[in-house]
């Protein structure tokens, strides 16, 4: 980080290339990323093989992208919660995708 607190590197390479999707994500209503989210959620959990490791691999990227751009602003718990859930999400995606599910 440089004095101004401006990210450099390869986090601030991302941060500059996020910035316009995260802008567009704010701009829409809040219930229609609940919605995308609910329904990959829904996709995953019962779509069986790899439609439903699509939908989980799908909402593991998003969740992974947000907790990149967080993670300097978590705490040990909230750090510990995100890998949590990308950990589980990870798990059930190879599931579906070895037809475990």
């Amino acid at each position: 980080m440089n004095t101004q607190g401006e990210a450099t590197g390869m986090r601030g390479a991302v941060e500059r290339w996020s910035a316009r999707p995260v802008v567009f994500l704010h701009t829409l209503p809040r219930w229609v990323l609940l919605a995308v989210v609910f329904v990959l959620l829904v996709v995953g959990m019962w779509g069986t093989g790899w439609v439903g490791a699509a939908g989980l691999l799908v909402l593991l990227v998003f969740l992974a992208w947000f907790a990149y751009l967080n993670w300097p602003a978590l705490d040990t718990s909230g750090r510990a919660l995100r890998v949590a859930a990308m950990a589980v999400l990870t798990a059930f995606a190879l599931g579906h995708a070895l037809g475990r599910f």
